[in-house]
């Protein structure tokens, strides 16, 4: 039996498959069940304590729940803060990083030592690039990613030591070699399928995370102070954001079950691949390269609010109603994320001679923000989130789309890795979240 005959079975199968196995929004709703643990008010249920990172949209007063400007705090301090603090050049990853896994701020020796560990750990096993990396490219490289990860699996010797200096070692290094794994796979795949140059540089222990991810990516390795800036600064804001997201907490309910760092991290990735999580601002782009197809005049404000209408009422783009990049499902009057993030596309719009495609951009934001709000009639008020600028300042850092997902993964393998250690150390229970079954019986 070959795929297509396997295939064209499984095609027969489908309606019978279906018919059995759908269940509708009404049984939730009787059986009081939380369809994808979020209540009525689409808000995640509660399902553990960290001390991690925070997010508010919301808060109480005489008892109702009343919009705010969005917050994200990590270990106490609010992420605005943490960007604030450092200087026009300086870069914030590594301190940041400190911070999450820690819980305090680094000393500048701790600073310096823990970078310096990073730097030590930017290496791969002999051969690995070749034996695993180049051996099967492809397209996917989130997919490259995490096959990568469960082969460096094989290659550590104290996979079984389950304490929690070893846990921080692979932590630490996994932080150190994910630029690696994601870059190496993208020029595999660029060389192997696509017929281009191949590039393999390797990482300079004394530059910072975002530095060294410029100076792989690129044949030349070149990159300015500015580009090191703005990308170091997206890694801080994707870091972490709170232990309900998907990835996150799928981290932590493999982690519960007492699985290895690299199994728990593996699953992570396959949960952010998937496009309501990690590949959003992919769909921002596609949206934004149709509209710049059917608007001619990006000042004009009504032909931008006409197209817009029309995505909206499902008679343009991909016809799913949504003008992707607007709206969170915690934060309502703004994403502090997009704030700074805004600021840096900005200042990289006019470095790059972007600035018609910024206007653009912050033209669909207010329109879109109204007109949303107006056809969808939300109260709380829709504003962009941080996937509505990510994308484009990608772009602008001439970074390939296919990595856009996999420079999510960079930043947040330091959030899992911190999620990790807390699951680790103070809850000790598996997660194991009930189900309700209303199968019927074929038998008494």
């Amino acid at each position: 039996m070959n795929d297509r005959d396997v295939y064209d079975y499984a095609l027969e199968k489908e309606k019978e498959c279906v018919e059995k196995n759908y269940i509708s929004d009404k049984l939730f709703h009787e059986y009081g069940v939380n369809r994808g643990l979020r209540d009525e008010s689409g808000q995640g249920v509660l399902t553990g304590l960290t001390r991690i990172s925070e997010l508010n949209g919301f808060k109480s007063v005489h008892g109702k729940r009343v919009p705010i400007e969005g917050e994200l705090w990590y270990r106490g301090y609010r992420i605005s803060t943490l960007v604030d603090s450092l200087g026009k050049d300086e870069l914030g990853f590594e301190k940041v990083a400190y911070l999450l896994l820690f819980g305090k701020m680094p000393t500048p020796e701790q600073l310096d030592e823990f970078f310096q560990k990073l730097g030590e750990s930017r290496r791969l096993p002999t051969n690995f690039v070749r034996d695993v990396i180049m051996k099967a490219p492809t397209h996917d490289i989130m997919n490259m990613m995490t096959r990568s990860i469960l082969t460096l699996a094989s290659y550590d010797e104290n996979i079984g030591d389950d304490s929690i200096a070893n846990n921080i070692r692979q932590a630490i290094e996994l932080i150190a070699v994910f630029p690696m794994l994601a870059i190496y796979s993208y020029h595999a795949d660029n060389h192997y399928n696509n017929m281009q140059s191949m590039y393999i540089h390797r990482p300079d222990p004394s530059l910072s995370t975002a530095e060294n991810f410029l100076r792989m990516l690129r044949p030349d390795s070149s990159y300015t102070q500015l580009e090191a800036k703005v990308l170091d600064t997206c890694l801080l804001l994707h870091m972490d954001h709170g232990g309900g997201n998907n990835s996150t907490f799928t981290t932590r309910v493999v982690t519960s079950t007492g699985s290895d760092t690299y199994s728990a991290i593996a699953a992570a990735m396959s949960s952010l691949k998937g496009p309501k999580h990690g590949g959003a601002n992919i769909r921002v782009m596609n949206m934004m390269d149709d509209i710049r197809s059917h608007v001619s005049n990006y000042e004009d404000e009504e032909e931008v609010r006409t197209y817009l209408g029309k995505i909206l009422d499902r008679q343009a783009f991909d016809g799913k109603g949504l003008i992707y990049g607007m709206g969170h499902a915690v934060y309502s009057l703004s994403d502090p994320r997009e704030l700074i993030l805004k600021n840096c596309a900005e200042s990289l719009a006019k470095a790059k001679g972007r600035d018609k495609d910024m206007a653009l951009y912050k033209m669909v934001e207010k329109q879109a923000s109204t007109l949303i709000a107006e056809k969808r009639h939300i109260v709380k008020g829709v504003s962009p989130n941080v996937d509505f600028y990510s994308g484009f300042v990608y772009e602008m850092l001439d970074i390939p789309i296919e990595l856009y997902t996999p420079l999510f993964a960079i930043a947040r393998i330091v959030g899992w890795s911190a999620h990790r250690l807390e699951e680790i150390i103070g809850m000790g229970k598996i997660i194991r979240p009930a189900y309700r079954s209303i199968m019927e019986h074929n038998e008494k």
